[in-house]
């Protein structure tokens, strides 16, 4: 057989793979049944933001189960439509929208979604308000199998809901610490493992740390880019699991003025002013910035990072074009699970749930949502994304593999619970007194004079605390008041905008 005939065949055997993976998916979307002989609906799907165009959605969740149910047309309802901000021309302060108020807005009413796609902060609050259908008799009677999904991905829906379930994700995206293999053998020092703590990688890190000025190589970065800020580095990736509050629920009183707050700014402060961890006194802002020396991790300046799963494409890419890029070798790396604490030695990662899909209380095609969830987050859509989705994880384990055919500990990404959501109720504080940015805000301040030696972290959390109070103490005789950066409070002209 001729070389030409024989890629003749190589094409349509892979036109009849594709084509039987579309049937499978559509075998276990119809369950048999003939589309023709079933009633006429309209599947209303909420998402809590949108526009016109929702073709991004569509590809993602959609397409497929509207083509194999011809009876069921689809319609995309948003909670928030983006398209309003889309011409503000800045004369209008933005003012953050609610979107859990707005999302049970498209419940309710004479044409109520079926469908609720939310994050895990706007579940969480629907549940608890018993807005939500409970998915654990649908899943028994149906026989559904959920044995094979991400015990982090599962047990994270389950905690929303007191252990049971009100939602189920196809995809979840998260995080872990990758690390420099070469960077490790060179200092002699055991490259870290799974599960290790916090204190345990920082003293790795100190370790592997050498070098002076612009050639300092640190040891840990919270994140890969260049610029890093210690104080929002630690709000953002090592404050969280802890959930240490920086006022009570009520917004009255301030709460780091303890010593759990000390403990915390002491170990971060001491990494940066020691250079243990970028603190932005060495960034030569006059290099060239590429792809390469605006990251850290790529450009050899640092031993461990925090970044996301989709960063391994990232580096991947960079690898494979090592030759073509100056002044760049090849990092050998891999990956282990963030940092714990011992506190809560199972819990961390940053494991997102962006995309839960639920069935509305006050669905009327319930018996179509949940199909359609199903379907969704079958085994055969697994297999179908875990192909095609490059920036998140199918939920189904056995689906996840190595990305672009590399050899890496995989499993980092999915071995830790997920961080609970923020309370909803404090994200609605939040909105209706946005001075409280403000408050966090000041915190760097404060942060600031411990690095300059100025204040201990002690004296400087009494002192933020004392501050916060008292911007508190405005707020609480009118929540509309804003702050200019040293916490002195100017009301709005126009109290009806609570834009900052």
């Amino acid at each position: 057989m001729s070389h030409k005939g024989f890629g003749k065949l190589k094409k349509i055997g892979s036109v009849l793979l594709s084509s039987m993976v579309v049937m499978g998916l559509l075998a276990g979307c119809t369950g048999g049944k003939s589309a023709q002989q079933q009633e006429e609906k309209v599947l209303r799907i909420g998402v809590l933001y949108g526009s016109t165009d929702d073709s991004y959605f569509r590809q993602q969740y959609t397409d497929i189960f509207e083509y194999a149910n011809s009876n069921i047309t689809i319609e995309i309802v948003p909670a928030i439509d983006q398209n309003q901000y889309r011409y503000n021309d800045g004369s209008e302060p933005y003012v953050q929208p609610d979107y859990l108020e707005s999302m049970k807005k498209i419940m309710t009413g004479s044409n109520p979604v079926d469908v609720v796609v939310a994050d895990t902060s706007t579940l969480k609050q629907l549940i608890a308000e018993n807005l939500l259908k409970q998915l654990d008799p649908l899943i028994q009677e149906d026989k559904f199998d959920t044995t094979d999904y991400v015990p982090s991905v599962i047990e994270g829906i389950k905690d929303l809901g007191d252990g049971n379930l009100y939602a189920l994700t196809p995809s979840f995206s998260s995080s872990a610490l990758f690390y420099n293999k070469k960077l490790f053998t060179d200092a002699g020092v055991t490259p870290p493992t799974d599960k290790m703590t916090w204190d345990e990688i920082f003293d790795k890190a100190r370790l592997v740390a050498k070098g002076e000025g612009n050639d300092r190589v640190y040891g840990f970065a919270f994140n890969r880019y260049k610029g890093n800020d210690p104080y929002w580095d630690m709000q953002n990736n090592y404050l969280n699991t802890l959930q240490l509050k920086t006022f009570d629920d009520k917004a009255e009183t301030m709460t780091v003025d303890t010593p759990q707050w000390t403990k915390v700014w002491e170990t971060v402060s001491k990494l940066a002013k020691d250079e243990v961890i970028p603190n932005n006194n060495n960034i030569d802002y006059s290099e060239p910035w590429t792809a390469i020396s605006s990251d850290l991790f790529l450009s050899g300046k640092v031993a461990m990072t925090v970044a996301e799963s989709y960063y391994i494409n990232e580096v991947a890419d960079a690898n494979n074009n090592a030759s073509k890029i100056k002044n760049f070798t090849a990092v050998d790396w891999d990956v282990v699970t963030v940092p714990v604490h011992p506190e809560k030695p199972d819990m961390g990662g940053n494991i997102w749930l962006n995309n839960t899909f639920s069935i509305n209380s006050s669905a009327p095609n319930a018996d179509s949502a949940w199909e359609f969830i199903k379907f969704i987050n079958g085994e055969e859509f697994a297999k179908l994304k875990s192909r095609s989705n490059t920036y998140e994880m199918v939920s189904r384990k056995s689906y996840i593999q190595p990305k672009q055919g590399l050899d890496y500990n995989v499993q980092a990404f999915y071995l830790l619970k997920p961080v609970p959501p923020t309370d909803s109720k404090l994200e609605s504080l939040m909105m209706e007194k946005q001075g409280l940015y403000s408050i966090t805000s000041m915190g760097r301040n404060y942060f600031q004079e411990v690095l300059e030696n100025k204040k201990t972290p002690a004296e400087a959390l009494k002192a933020w605390s004392e501050k916060g109070n008292s911007m508190l103490q405005e707020i609480k005789l009118n929540p509309k008041t804003l702050f200019q950066e040293d916490g002195t409070p100017f009301i709005p002209e126009d109290t009806g905008n609570t834009g900052i």
